[in-house]
């Protein structure tokens, strides 16, 4: 058996690109692998899926109640780390176990939906381009207890612009987002940023799951920061687009495009 072939089953092109992306998503819905793979239709995605699992490529487990609740996830089974040679992160849940919540499965769908957004959704802006995604999986400096959800770089007529990425589900308290708000300052004026990403300076995009949460964080940043920091509901995100006019600032109401 060669590396294109497992179990009776031909691994195409797509296929591997979606098992790279697995090392970065960690863990994928249907909707997702179907971006990511570019499925054109849900019955193809679905098939292809299953065969994936069944050749051992892919690991599936559920999340929600049973019957229209329940959604099926994947994530990357050993031997598909193998054939992609591309470390092993995923979700430490047996295969195909029923969860009823998992808010750091939860999480990480959220920070997918937008690497999904950012990565292959088209800037239609002459001049911008997507450069580069990295995902963190451990504090980016020592003794700096910074882990982001995320860094994404964009190509501009101006330069290169990147920011971090902050995905709130409403769990964390204000005083922790106090404690992030000053790593990340902290990580602006320690030159440790420009050492390691070649950059001057960056922008923290915190995605809130609402209206009403994004206010309260913007509330708790602007005590320390005026600087940095933008803002978006995921309920603006889904509605209008990662890259429209939704995004504010500390201390102003105007919504601005991110680009």
């Amino acid at each position: 058996m060669n590396g294109n072939e497992s179990r009776g089953l031909v691994v195409q092109a797509r296929d591997r690109h979606l098992l790279e992306e697995l090392a970065v998503m960690r863990v994928v819905d249907r909707e997702q692998a179907k971006i990511v793979a570019g499925f054109g239709s849900t019955t193809r995605a679905n098939a292809r899926l299953l065969a994936l699992t069944r050749a051992g490529l892919l690991r599936r487990f559920f999340l929600g109640t049973t019957g229209a609740g329940q959604k099926a996830l994947y994530a990357l089974s050993a031997k598909g780390a193998q054939l992609a040679d591309v470390p092993l992160r995923a979700p430490r849940r047996r295969k195909d176990e029923a969860l009823i919540a998992d808010f750091a499965v939860q999480h990480q769908l959220i920070v997918n939906e937008v690497y999904c957004a950012v990565k292959y959704q088209p800037l239609n802006l002459d001049g911008f381009s997507f450069r580069r995604w990295i995902a963190f999986h451990e504090p980016m400096l020592p003794g700096l207890r910074l882990i982001p959800d995320g860094y994404a770089e964009w190509q501009t007529p101006s330069g290169v612009q990147g920011a971090f990425l902050e995905v709130d589900l409403g769990h964390e308290g204000l005083t922790i987002w106090k404690e992030k708000v000053r790593n990340y300052l902290q990580l602006a004026v320690s030159h440790e940023f420009e050492r390691r990403f070649s950059q001057s300076r960056f922008q923290v995009l915190v995605v809130a799951p609402s209206e009403r949460r994004l206010r309260s964080i913007r509330s708790t940043v602007v005590t320390v920061t005026q600087k940095v920091f933008w803002f978006a509901s995921l309920e603006a995100i889904r509605a209008h687009g990662f890259f429209a006019s939704i995004w504010v600032r500390p201390t102003s109401d105007a919504r601005k495009p991110l680009l």
